[in-house]
């Protein structure tokens, strides 16, 4: 290698170097990270905009119950044309017509959620203007309706409104419910990221410790051979070990920083920014009861209550089939009216206009349609409410395997833990008596191998712990850290 390629090299080495001297440092807890994941995170973003989308489902669902004021009306209609017209005798004359239509139409409705009908009050003006009259004639002509209250009310049918008051609430509760779960998710998740960037972290400290280590040792070994106690081979397996340890360090350093990137990716992160987690020590104490996990899963979870909403929405679905076997409605308006050459005299002493119209349609024979039509309903209500049964069985079976796994890794952590104590006190030992000459190379390799196994253990066993903690906290939606619940039908929306 020529000295202007060594030279190129060394500048970059250098500027890698203040380049990560120069990035800040920043520490974080599993705590920090979850609560920075849930208010800036992409996916807490995603939950909380479709939170709000339920949200004015449920208020436009609400919306349907007001009253509504409407404006409706053609403005204008107009046309000019050869049109045929039948003359008394039956013979056909062409006409040509020139002439303009405005109508308006002012409404208030109110739907009648109980019976499934509907209610208004209208005013109505219709203007007509005839271009072609004959001289003489008045060529506009007006007529409306100053008032009238109309009603139309289906008979025997299937009524929406009426199963809407009972679904619709149903299915808000559940979405908020549904939020607070991805919220949990969302902890679950980042919990599980934090611990892949923490293990890599920690493999990195095990990787540098122990080139320190083989470094220490090998300087030990030249002494030895220097003055004769040891043989050039365990001198070179030394040197082995070192080599290893540094491709060890490389490889480790790599796996941290592509774990790094991907959590401060996922919580939204600046990519300059570096990463030192603190590792969760400090488990709190607290018990979970099986029969307590399980009935807070009922309370709480959104699964729960779809369980109802399921069940209504397969009784709705027979009553409509049930009301679709045959269709009666019924049409009552009252109100007046009046024709006039002027505007204003529409509203002078009107006349009474009545309307009353009952339509019917019933199949008399119709081969068995509506005999299917309602065995079909009546046995998807079979099917949902056998389903039901099936997921509420497995529902509480979750909750039961969840539960017991969590118990027995909180019972696993405390021996990982004591087995990491254990191991790393057996290798400082052995690397003392290494030093005075008590111990072979070979056994100070294999004490080192049990630490660095039983750290990882105790780091896996860590995050298997709160990986299965945020996971039940997620199927029971309750804190049973600290003893409360993590919804309640009372919690306030942003957006209510």
């Amino acid at each position: 290698m020529n000295k202007t390629s060594t030279l190129f090299l060394a500048m970059i080495f250098f500027m890698a170097i203040f380049s990560v001297q120069g990035q800040e440092t920043e520490s974080y807890t599993l705590e920090d990270i979850i609560a920075r994941a849930k208010a800036q995170s992409p996916a807490a973003l995603r939950a909380d905009t479709r939170r709000e989308n339920r949200y004015w489902y449920y208020r436009l669902y609400r919306a349907n119950f007001n009253p509504q004021l409407r404006l409706e009306g053609t403005l204008p209609q107009y046309s000019q044309a050869f049109n045929n017209v039948t003359q008394p005798d039956g013979t056909i004359e062409f006409r040509e017509v020139r002439q303009n239509l405005v109508d308006l139409e002012l409404g208030l409705r109110q739907v009648i959620s109980p019976t499934g009908g509907t209610i208004s009050v209208n005013s109505s003006t219709n203007r007509f203007d005839n271009f072609l009259s004959v001289d003489g004639s008045n060529q506009t002509r007006w007529s409306g309706v100053p008032v009238n209250v109309n009603l139309n009310q289906p008979i025997f049918a299937f009524n929406p409104y009426k199963w809407d008051r009972k679904i619709e609430p149903i299915r808000f509760e559940e979405s908020k419910r549904e939020f607070v779960e991805e919220m949990e998710d969302i902890s679950q998740f980042v919990a599980e990221m934090f611990f892949d960037f923490l293990v890599a972290q920690v493999n990195l400290d095990i990787a540098t410790k122990n080139l320190e280590n083989s470094e220490a040792i090998l300087q030990i070994e030249r002494g030895r051979y220097n003055i004769g106690t040891t043989y050039e081979d365990k001198l070179l397996q030394v040197e082995l070990q070192v080599l290893k340890a540094k491709q060890g360090v490389a490889q480790a350093r790599l796996d941290m920083e592509a774990r790094s990137l991907r959590l401060k990716s996922y919580i939204g992160l600046n990519e300059a920014v570096n990463l030192n987690l603190a590792l969760p020590n400090d488990i709190p104490e607290f018990e979970v009861n099986v029969e307590e996990a399980i009935e807070y899963a009922f309370q709480n979870r959104s699964d729960a209550i779809s369980f109802e909403r399921q069940r209504m929405e397969a009784q709705a679905e027979v009553a409509q089939a049930r009301g679709d076997r045959f269709q009666m409605n019924l049409n009552a308006s009252y109100g007046y009216n009046k024709a006039a050459l002027m505007w204003g005299e529409i509203y002078n002493n009107p006349n009474t206009q009545a309307l009353v119209n009952l339509s019917i349609q019933v199949p008399i024979l119709d081969w068995g349609r509506n005999k299917a039509r309602m065995s079909i309903a009546r046995s998807n209500q079979k099917l949902t409410e056998y389903e039901i049964d099936q997921e509420i069985i497995n529902f509480e079976q979750e909750i039961f395997t969840r539960v017991r796994n969590f118990i027995m890794l909180k019972d696993r952590l405390e021996i990982t833990k004591t087995s990491d104590e254990v191991a790393d006190k057996r290798y400082e030992i052995s690397f003392r008596r290494y030093q005075s000459g008590n111990v072979s190379i070979t056994d100070l390799g294999i004490a080192q191998e049990d630490k660095d196994i039983n750290r990882r253990q105790y780091i896996e066993s860590l995050r298997d712990y709160w990986t299965a903690y945020y996971e039940l906290r997620k199927l029971t939606l309750y804190d049973f850290e600290n003893n409360q619940l993590l919804y309640t039908p009372d919690m306030s929306f942003q957006q209510e």
